[in-house]
């Protein structure tokens, strides 16, 4: 059986993580190793300025006082001499589209597991309801793994809309859309009077083409997004070189 590696970023107690791991229990050898609190939005991040702890739960699981990409680093790159053939992270509770996979935990940990030469799917869910459909999505996808065949520092990106199984209407290979600028930040009060700012809620989708993951998951498809890790805009390379020419 082929060993995987699972993590999240809503922390080591999710019920998304818990729906992952029994979906999969049949399907592969686990190891569980995520955050010991919610890290959502904790994008790539590493922690660089003290040690980690790496704690064993009485589940099995394991709980890491860090980032979603320091539980991966771990896992892989830990106390473990045996490496896992594939890195899963989530089921996220709620949808990682278009934009979200920039500030996404739960996408840094698939990242992270490429980047360290892991092949790596991250799972979401666009709701909080229907895990065990995002668990079935998963095990389906990890029995047929063997045979996808991606470029090197690609992952997946994989969202399934909040709906039981039957109502699912299949699969779509898509592309990110993206939304508009976000809204201005919410201001509150604090108990002493003083003001306090929420990020706000993400702004209306800007592009949801036909082709996009917001559309899949709109028509109640599974969305599943190749992603690579060279931000280069490649084609404005010549632009770029113009421009600095003309400094001469």
């Amino acid at each position: 059986m082929r060993r995987l590696l699972l993590s999240n970023d809503d922390g080591v107690h999710a019920p998304g993580l818990r729906a992952l791991y029994e979906g999969l229990l049949d399907h592969a050898h686990l190891r569980v190793v995520a955050p010991d609190r919610d890290r959502s939005g904790a994008s790539n991040s590493l922690t660089l300025s003290r040690p980690l702890s790496l704690s064993a739960l009485d589940n099995g699981f394991y709980s890491v006082d860090g980032t979603p990409a320091d539980c991966v680093y771990l896992g892989v790159n830990g106390v473990w001499e045996e490496r896992p053939d594939l890195v899963i992270s989530g089921i996220n509770h709620c949808s990682n589209l278009g934009d979200d996979v920039l500030y996404s935990g739960t996408v840094a940990a698939a990242m992270e597991g490429r980047n360290l030469g892991m092949s790596a799917i991250a799972m979401s869910l666009c709701g909080e309801r229907h895990f065990d459909t995002a668990a079935r999505v998963a095990a389906t996808l990890v029995g047929a793994s063997g045979t996808l065949s991606l470029p090197p520092r690609t992952l997946l990106n994989v969202n399934v809309p909040d709906v039981p199984w039957s109502e699912l209407q299949g699969f779509r290979v898509t592309r990110l859309g993206y939304r508009g600028p976000a809204e201005k930040a919410v201001p509150i009060k604090d108990p002493r009077g003083r003001t306090r700012y929420w990020i706000a809620p993400v702004a209306a989708n800007a592009d949801d083409g036909e082709d996009t993951d917001f559309a899949a998951i709109e028509a109640r498809y599974v969305s599943i997004t190749p992603l690579h890790t060279d931000l280069t805009l490649h084609t404005a390379q010549r632009d770029v070189h113009a421009w600095l020419d003309a400094f001469d």
